[in-house]
């Protein structure tokens, strides 16, 4: 990484964020040219002070929201992915075009670049992660699928109604919104949703909600985060455990149902009896 980094004008910080600190002070930092610019794709390391750039360099970042392998394969079909773009520092004057070019390049700006700060996309990214599309999904999956098999349905049934066609729905939000996903659904399906739907998330869920935005604002989340990786990630390595434990019934039915609908070809059958 060092040599790559020598004569550099442009270093794209793209390491998991865990690595980062110890790469750039023992690769990049001692190596990098007067007036190299920076680029980050997630600002937590700018955010929280764990990096931080000498004056003269200019610090951008270009944060797509899909997975690096999704913002490649998007961009060889001629699509692209949503973007966020932030200036940490500007010495060059020059900052934010750098970082619409490095957009533009990777085909953000096929489809746009929202112009942020690296704390906004910092804290949102951590929540949403944490809330709703990683931490709050797969709690609400798992506590629907519990929820049907302790009481006596098939747990293949379960893993059906409460996981499997989850991609139906969220397909049609992608497509359309919410409006034209309750337009594809039955009135039955619609109904369940408008009157049982706020009672599933109710004040009590925002106000956890609103904890743990406290906690990732605050830099609580961050420094639990990185304490427990420099310790090794005991803590990292429980809950890792805990999860594999407490959701094997389901991990082994979803298995089970996509090995046969691999031979068989059953699961495209969602598509004729979905949410109706």
């Amino acid at each position: 990484m060092a040599d790559a980094v020598k004569g550099a004008q442009l270093v794209a910080m793209l390491v998991p964020d865990h690595l980062q600190k110890d790469v750039y002070e023992q690769e990049v930092e001692p190596n990098l040219e007067p007036g190299a610019a920076l680029l980050f794709a997630h600002g937590l390391n700018i955010h929280f002070g764990r990096i931080t750039p000498a004056e003269g360099h200019d610090v951008v970042m270009v944060a797509p929201k899909a997975p690096g392998h999704r913002v490649r394969e998007l961009f060889e079909s001629g699509a692209g992915t949503p973007g966020l773009v932030a200036i940490h520092q500007d010495a060059s004057g020059n900052a934010l075009q750098l970082a619409l070019a490095y957009g533009t390049g990777i085909g953000c700006g096929r489809v746009g670049l929202l112009e942020t700060t690296f704390g906004e996309e910092t804290e949102s990214d951590l929540f949403g992660e944490q809330a709703v599309l990683c931490g709050g999904a797969t709690a609400l999956i798992k506590a629907g699928f519990d929820t049907l098999v302790e009481a006596g349905y098939q747990p293949e049934i379960a893993y059906y109604e409460c996981l499997n066609e989850l991609k139906l729905i969220v397909d049609l939000i992608y497509e359309g919104g919410f409006e034209y996903m309750r337009y594809s659904i039955s009135d039955v399906a619609e109904y369940g949703d408008l009157s049982r739907g706020p009672r599933i998330v109710d004040d009590h869920v925002k106000e956890s909600m609103r904890k743990i935005l406290d906690e990732i604002r605050s830099g609580a989340f961050a420094k639990e985060l990185f304490a427990d990786d420099e310790a090794g990630r005991p803590k990292f390595q429980e809950l890792r455990k805990e999860a594999a434990a407490d959701g094997k019934q389901l991990e082994e039915v979803g298995k089970g149902l996509r090995d046969l609908a691999g031979k068989e070809g059953l699961l495209g059958a969602e598509a004729t009896h979905g949410v109706g």
